[in-house]
């Protein structure tokens, strides 16, 4: 028999109408082509079993027939039932050797002729016995129209509408005998028989439909896969394996030997998970998803995607598995089979990127992603325990000198090294790791108390403090500290995060080098900076900046020389604000760059109105100097106020040596080619080196107001450093100025230990602009007043 498989095998509705299964029209999803195909199909092959039930069929007709009917009309019948048999059994046969699948609805027409031919030859039976024989003989025609009927009915029951042609003419005509016989008993025998028989065809005729209906579909899916295996396979995508139910290897495709290291006879036959544990077999020491798999495939389950740790010649590796169970025709397991793939690399990448994203590529800490997690963890814990947690944030101080002068490769040593002893310091309550940058953190899963927290934190300090050794270089760099306790401090990770970042900016803030815990007065003090910025944004275009200036003074003539400009900050939300309030704030967010600009710009056009001879001293920062163009800021002050670059000076201070040294000398060597002057501030409390006082060939020195405070208080120490200051700047041909001179004693004695110049309150406070012109009208005793 030929194989029908639909193009689309339809789904059948609940109830499938009576034309429809007569072929008589089409129904959504099932058209009679496709009906044509499963039935023809059915009934392809047995025409020689219909012809052998019509050849015994005749001989007992006519048997019945010769007690009463004429020889010439038995033999009449017999040809012609001789002929439609012989024509049928023809017609099939040409139909089965072109195609069935190719019925064409004149082909069903001529069958659907060939059996009405039939019927009404064996119709001609029971009207023959009606009009020769007697009650006797029509129960015999009866009883053989019977039994024609029940198998020609059987036979032909999945093509209903040939069945019903072929039953009617012989059941109709057997009930009308009946019926002009009178008998009213067998009348209602046929006619009933003759429904049964009906009813019988038609549901057979859905019951078939539907099961060659299912059948196909499944045909169709089996073929689809098989299709679909073949191409797997010849396309050489990963591999097929299959096992049967006692779990031994069976068929084994060669991609699969191939994966398993092996030839495909070597391992035909073998126990699965035998092949797959390796030498782990002998000693029941099996991967944990070994073991899952060995229970989907005991309690028959379907999976896909599963990973599957396996030894392959003594390496592990990882197979993705996917597999279903095979059953027979009666529903019983008989094994197991799927496909597979090696995922080793991908999983070796997975991983890596799986470390990658939860630590520090560089020191081989938890990274800022980790670390969340670990505090998350903690902060739970520490919920359900009724515990506490906490979580110290640290920066190092001085890095970016390191790094800048020395170059990240330096840089990145050290922070190595800082990790190494961050992880030597913390235990198994403790995790440490990086946040980014010079920027660590310390998850405390336990944390007893406060003072256990500040006992870590200060250890840490003091142990990062200590010199490295990188590359013969010998380095020193400091740690800032600050710290939340959870739940007090924080009930989120977010909130403990942002309240340690406070409490470090606080330590940072106050001098570096100490741990500051958190304290909710904090918020309050980021909040007002933070309304500090948005307002000093500002500040420019509401011009609320002023300058003051404070003179400075020779110390032999007491004559003004310069006057030191003063940014200071009227604002229209904050009233006057501290210079010590906003110059950090502008400094942090770069604000500083644009007022640097104004003031330079300021000073240089308030200085044309003084003597000639009257310098004025500019403060620059360490941001201003960065700026590429700071030299071309310093020109365009210049030009557009018209002053004498000799009456500039640059004041700048140590902390330009914790940056990018070179550029800010570069910077400032263009400033004194213009003709400028620099003058280096509160020399003594940075971290320079004196090598630059030669290099940058400063102006002046001026001496930090601590020291002249100390000298006049009789320190020592004090006394030594104005000195030395003093002889260092007169070998360099160098002026010295000192800083915060507050009485008349003070003034003397830096004039006696050779200061050149003075500026502090004793001989002036800073003043506005008209003021300080007003200086240049009178005597120089009123300065003092």
């Amino acid at each position: 028999m030929k194989k029908l498989v639909a193009q689309n095998t339809p789904e059948l509705p609940g109830q499938l109408p009576l034309p429809v299964l007569l072929g008589l029209r089409d129904i959504a999803g099932l058209d009679r082509a496709f009906l044509r195909s499963l039935q023809y199909d059915h009934l392809a092959g047995r025409s020689r079993l219909r012809v052998f039930g019509h050849a015994v069929g005749a001989l007992v007709g006519m048997a019945c027939l010769m007690p009463y009917v004429p020889l010439p009309l038995i033999a009449g019948w017999i040809a012609v039932l001789t002929g439609g048999v012989f024509y049928f059994a023809r017609m099939e046969s040409a139909m089965v050797a072109a195609d069935l699948r190719k019925v064409t609805d004149s082909d069903a027409n001529r069958h659907l002729v060939g059996s009405a031919w039939l019927g009404l030859t064996w119709m001609l039976l029971p009207i023959m016995l009606f009009f020769y024989a007697g009650e006797a003989g029509m129960l015999r025609g009866f009883a053989l129209v019977a039994v024609i009927v029940v198998g020609v009915g059987t036979a032909l029951a999945v093509v209903p509408l040939r069945a019903m042609v072929f039953i009617a003419p012989a059941c109709i005509a057997s009930t009308v005998c009946f019926a002009l016989r009178g008998d009213v008993v067998m009348t209602c025998i046929s006619a009933v028989y003759f429904f049964a028989n009906l009813l019988t065809i038609s549901r057979r005729a859905e019951s078939f439909l539907r099961a060659g209906v299912a059948e196909t579909a499944m045909q169709q899916k089996s073929e689809t896969v098989s299709l679909l295996l073949r191409e797997f396979e010849e396309n050489e995508a990963d591999w097929l394996w299959q096992i049967d139910r006692t779990r031994l290897i069976r068929s084994v495709s060669p991609r699969f030997a191939f994966a398993l290291g092996s030839r495909p006879e070597q391992i035909e036959g073998k126990p699965f998970f035998e092949v797959l544990s390796g030498d782990s077999w002998d000693v029941c020491n099996f991967a944990p998803s070994l073991r899952v798999l060995a229970d989907r495939i005991k309690a028959r389950e379907s999976f896909s995607n599963l990973i599957v740790q396996v030894w392959v010649g003594g390496h592990r590796r990882w197979w993705e598995l996917s597999g279903t169970p095979m059953l027979d025709e009666r529903g019983q397991e008989v094994g197991f089979r799927g496909v597979g793939s090696d995922v080793t690399e991908q999983r070796k990448s997975s991983e890596k990127i799986a470390y990658l994203a939860r630590y520090d590529t560089l020191t081989g800490l938890p990274n800022r992603l980790m670390l969340n997690e670990s505090l998350g963890e903690a902060m739970d814990e520490a919920r359900q325990w009724r515990r506490r947690c906490a979580f110290i944030m640290l920066d190092l101080d001085r890095f970016k000198a390191v790094n800048d002068s020395l170059g990240h490769q330096i840089g990145d040593r050290l922070l190595e090294q800082v990790s190494r002893r961050l992880s030597e310091l913390t235990g198994e309550n403790e995790i440490c790791g990086r946040l980014g940058g010079d920027e660590f953190a310390i998850v405390m899963r336990d944390a007893p108390d406060s003072c256990a927290v500040d006992a870590l934190a200060r250890k840490v300090i003091e142990r990062l403090s200590q010199p490295y050794e990188v590359d013969q270089h010998t380095l020193f760099v400091g740690a800032s500290a600050g710290s939340a306790l959870a739940p007090r401090d924080g009930k989120t990770v977010e909130e403990l995060m942002r309240n340690a970042d406070l409490a470090l900016y606080r330590a940072k803030d106050g001098g570096r080098g100490v741990h500051f815990a958190y304290e909710p007065s904090l918020h309050a003090d980021a909040e007002e900076r933070r309304q500090l910025e948005f307002s000093l944004r500002k500040a420019l275009e509401k011009d609320e900046l002023l300058l003051n200036f404070q003179p400075v003074v020779d110390a032999n003539s007491e004559r003004v020389v310069s006057f030191e400009a003063l940014v200071r900050w009227q604002s229209e939300d904050h009233g006057f604000v501290s210079p010590g309030k906003f110059i950090p704030v502008a400094e942090d967010t770069r604000l500083i760059v644009p007022i640097g600009t104004w003031v330079m710009q300021q000073a240089c056009r308030e200085a044309m109105a003084w003597p000639r001879g009257v310098k004025v001293n500019v403060n620059v920062s360490p941001e201003q100097l960065m700026e590429p163009d700071f030299a071309d800021t310093v020109v365009d002050a210049l030009t557009r106020s018209g002053l004498d670059p000799q009456r500039l000076e640059i004041e700048v201070t140590e902390s330009i040596f914790l940056g990018d040294a070179e550029i800010a000398r570069q910077a400032l060597a263009k400033v004194m080619a213009l003709g400028c002057q620099v003058a280096l501030d509160d020399f003594g409390t940075g971290y320079s080196s004196l090598g630059y006082l030669r290099k940058l060939q400063f102006s002046t020195i001026k001496v930090d107001r601590s020291f002249v405070q100390g000298a006049a208080q009789g320190s020592s120490e004090s006394l030594a450093i104005v000195r030395a200051v003093v002889a260092m700047a007169k070998s360099l041909e160098m002026k010295t100025t000192a800083e915060g001179v507050e009485t008349e004693d003070e003034a003397r004695l830096v004039c006696r230990m050779g200061c050149d110049r003075i500026q502090g309150f004793y001989f002036g406070r800073p003043m506005s602009s008209a003021d300080a012109r007003a200086l240049f009208s009178n005597d120089y005793s009123q300065l003092r007043a």
